[in-house]
């Protein structure tokens, strides 16, 4: 009979047992659980939205990167454009420049050539008074004979 009491009062107190933890000590050890389990989740969701915003962010500054790479092209074919243009410029007004120093050229020595040809017509009617003078062996008056002089010249 003694087994059967001990097995009894073993079975009750274990009973109070079971029913004092279930009571005082599951409920704590039970939050705390629930807490770390939380706290788990909570730091797996924000381990996979960081991963999502670093996605975000590469996918970002890749888009970034290429519209700077693009913009930096036509910036650069804008500027060979405009240099193209400036070269082109240039040259026209190169080309003007020798055009209009050609032609002032060509005036002066149209000016010299009539200058020389002035020239050479007073020389001329100087060299026919001196000859006619020689030939005929009088003086000649310029003054008299410049219509005939000059027509002279002119014919030279």
């Amino acid at each position: 009979m003694n087994i059967n009491l001990t097995l009894i009062g073993q079975a009750i107190s274990f009973a109070i047992f079971v029913w004092f933890c279930m009571k005082y000590v599951w409920p704590p050890i039970i939050a705390a659980l629930e807490e770390r389990s939380k706290k788990i989740a909570d730091g797996l969701e924000a381990a996979n939205r960081a991963s999502r915003d670093l996605e975000l962010a590469q996918e970002k500054a890749t888009q970034t990167l290429r519209e700077s790479k693009e913009q930096a092209a036509e910036i650069i074919e804008q500027a060979n454009k405009r240099a193209n243009q400036i070269v082109d410029e240039a040259k026209e007004q190169a080309i003007a420049e020798g055009q209009r120093l050609r032609e002032a050229a060509q005036a002066e020595i149209e000016q010299d050539v009539m200058r020389a040809k002035e020239a050479l017509r007073a020389q001329v009617s100087a060299l026919a008074l001196t000859g006619a003078e020689k030939i005929l062996g009088a003086s000649v008056d310029e003054k008299a004979h410049s219509e005939i002089v000059e027509q002279l010249a002119k014919e030279l």
